[in-house]
């Protein structure tokens, strides 16, 4: 018997994906332009929240054309999910973004049944899913224009009570540091993300660029931009170390958009994550980079539409 047909969409920084799996292989996949942060800057809350809620219709419309024997839609969205209601509590980086109800609007007009999760977390659920051989537990970090955490704990996505578990861009490493969307300072992903890499490198050398030109040039040697992941390095390195004291899990998966700069980022990175662990735990942990790219959000999203 064939498993059944779901949608999966991961809500990025800039662009969504979309998918329709079935059961650990995405069928068909497109991806779609759409800047939800610079819709929630221009315009009002309620405003912001009509155009997203179109947006996503449109898109999931699209897949359902192709395969309109899906049975249910899954949906990862950047920010903090109530785990009981679905309500999108805080999304720091969509400003005005609070205590919205996206799924009910959403399920009405499709039709079928949508579930919304962190998308950080139906990454690490699409990643668990697909390794081989599956842990036990497995930490995610996606390193993009913020920082997303998702944690799966012996076989089972773990959001938290109130859907703010392992919001790990938030762990303050910088005590009074950068300003950051969700009201704190000195985040973690002010510093060790994309845009983290461009504000260090702005601050070293006054001249403004993407992290990836930044990626560019210090694969050139040039200085600013050394420094720049450097210090990237060093803050995940420090934050990763508190999170294994909690939770001691063997298997951390690096994604995002920042892997592509990862051999920047990892000798620097070894070199203090070790020092910052305790001895119980060096050399027992394993940091890997995804495997499944683009498709672990899709896939973990469309997975947890079903349970």
């Amino acid at each position: 018997m064939n498993s059944p047909v779901r949608i999966g969409v991961d809500v990025g920084g800039t662009n969504l994906r979309v998918g329709v799996a079935r059961g650990h292989q995405i069928l068909w996949e497109h991806r779609h332009e759409a800047d939800f942060s610079r819709i929630c800057r221009e315009n009002a809350a309620p405003r912001a929240l009509e155009k997203i809620t179109a947006e996503l219709a449109a898109i999931i419309g699209s897949a359902r054309r192709q395969y309109p024997a899906a049975e249910s839609v899954g949906i990862g969205f950047p920010g903090f999910i109530d785990p009981t209601s679905g309500i999108v509590s805080l999304s720091p980086n969509l400003p005005g973004l609070a205590n919205v109800d996206i799924t009910r609007p959403l399920a009405r007009e499709l039709g079928i049944p949508v579930r919304i999760e962190n998308d950080a977390l139906c990454a690490a659920y699409g990643e668990y899913l697909l390794a081989s051989p599956r842990p036990e537990s497995l930490i995610y970090l996606g390193l993009g224009t913020g920082i997303g955490g998702g944690l799966i704990l012996n076989g089972k996505p773990y959001p938290g009570q109130h859907g703010v578990a392992m919001e790990v861009g938030h762990i303050i490493v910088r005590p009074d540091g950068r300003p950051c969307g969700c009201g704190n300072r000195g985040c973690l992903e002010r510093y060790a993300s994309a845009s983290g890499v461009a504000v260090s490198y702005h601050e070293l050398s006054l001249v403004e660029r993407d992290a990836e030109s930044i990626a560019e040039l210090a694969a050139q040697g040039d200085s600013h931009a050394v420094e720049a992941f450097r210090y990237a390095a060093e803050t995940l390195a420090a934050a990763l170390a508190h999170i294994l004291k909690v939770l001691d899990v063997e298997t951390i998966v690096i994604g995002g958009g920042m892997c592509a700069a990862w051999p920047l980022l990892q000798s620097r990175f070894d070199e203090c994550l070790d020092r910052a662990l305790i001895p119980a735990l060096r050399g027992r942990t394993r940091v890997v980079l995804s495997k499944a790219g683009d498709q672990a959000g899709m896939l973990g999203a469309a997975a947890l539409a079903g349970d």
